[in-house]
């Protein structure tokens, strides 16, 4: 049989609606990158103003790591739909899926080197080659495997780090601020020409994105493993029938991950309480409880004005993360309004929820008028190796 696309009529809403939700999360949590030269200074220290102070700690507690790990688990689900797709249809997944996770790897270079260095389609199409093997496990052994190896290497990390720190309280250097980045970013960034912005950004995507593939996986790839599980078990599809487990799952994984998440305000912000306790463990359990959170709303009927709109841009989501990348550093790069380093958390904050907000009315009148984003649609063409066309079908 030949392969086809998905018809609007196949698509699964709520997966949509996740898909949507992850993309103001993620946004937020990325502004401040886009607007200062977060990767290099110590927040906690950094933002000395009582308004920054609170705005960072909202961002970080409830935000930062909660929702990159969602985005993830949703591309996990959406590749086990395929596979199971190409099994009911009787064609090939794994050419297909290589191939298409080929063509997003390329789109995430174009992305990290001439947009924005934080990509991570560039991450997710790598540890895609490898999912394209392991999701054939059946789905309780997935799951298991998943776990052991998202959490095992980092308790293991986690237990060496406290065994350092009880022979050298100051072996971790918890605090740092690397002075001379910052100076190298904001001369990049806010001054520099767009040769001198493209090697800066070039030189990040290697140091924090070609060596962070092998972090990915034990951080990324169990994400999407996990994913795909819950797409086995049609976790999304069965919403309605389970939702009083979700109640249960939102107040125990939500109370958990805020509390773990909480630890570095508690036991101060030390180097392992941030990369294990608080984000490695805290962000991802967060993240379970706010899946259940959003998949009781995305139920209540009405509040489909409120979530209809994410569940449009989410159709398109791979055009909304490359816009937002795009309108971003237009705005603070030196090659737009060069306001790079010169924006707090704060108004960042609202920059990212005003650009969002245009967002969804865009995604509302262009789905009205095509049938996915001018990105999905180049990348299906592309993966499919046919011409289909783009525009809405009619009723």
């Amino acid at each position: 049989m030949k392969l086809t696309p998905t018809p609007l009529a196949e698509r699964v809403d709520g997966l949509d609606f996740l898909r949507g939700i992850a993309l103001l999360g993620i946004f937020i949590a990325n502004m401040i990158h886009f607007h200062s030269p977060y990767a290099y200074m110590d927040p906690y220290s950094w933002f000395s103003a009582p308004g920054e102070q609170a705005t960072f700690r909202f961002i970080d507690l409830f935000i930062e790591a909660s929702f990159y790990p969602l985005f993830a688990m949703l591309f996990g689900y959406g590749m086990n739909m395929q596979y199971e797709k190409s099994l009911k249809n009787g064609t090939l997944f794994a050419p297909f899926m290589a191939r298409r996770l080929g063509v997003l790897l390329v789109f995430g270079l174009i992305h990290a080197l001439l947009i924005w260095s934080g990509d991570i389609l560039f991450t997710y199409a790598m540890m895609g080659f490898i999912m394209i093997a392991v999701i054939r496990i059946p789905k309780k052994w997935l799951l298991s495997l998943a776990l052991v190896l998202y959490f095992v290497p980092s308790l293991i990390l986690y237990g060496i780090l406290l065994i350092g720190r009880k022979n050298n309280p100051n072996f971790m250097l918890d605090g740092f601020v690397d002075i001379h980045q910052i100076e190298l970013a904001i001369s990049a960034y806010a001054k520099g020409t767009f040769g001198e912005i493209f090697a800066f950004r070039a030189s990040e995507f290697i140091s924090f994105q070609v060596v962070g593939l092998i972090t990915s996986v034990v951080i990324i790839l169990p994400l999407l493993m996990i994913g795909a599980a819950f797409s086995k078990w049609k976790i999304i599809e069965r919403a309605s029938e389970l939702k009083w487990k979700f109640v249960v799952i939102m107040v125990v994984f939500m109370t958990a991950g805020i509390v773990l998440k909480s630890i570095p305000y508690w036991d101060g912000p030390k180097f392992e309480n941030i990369l294990l306790v608080q984000t490695t463990f805290g962000g991802m359990i967060l993240t379970i409880g706010y899946a259940a959170l959003f998949l009781l709303i995305w139920q209540i009927p009405y509040l489909q004005l409120i979530t209809k709109p994410f569940a449009t841009i989410g159709r398109m989501a791979f055009t909304t993360y490359i816009m937002q990348s795009i309108i971003a550093t237009m705005i603070f790069y030196s090659y737009g309004a060069g306001l790079y380093g010169k924006v707090d958390i704060e108004t960042g904050t609202m920059l990212a929820l005003g650009i969002f907000a245009i967002q969804l009315l865009f995604a509302q009148v262009w789905l009205s008028k095509f049938r996915m984003g001018p990105l999905e649609f180049y990348w299906r063409k592309l993966s499919y190796g046919k011409n289909f066309m783009n525009k809405e079908e009619k009723k």
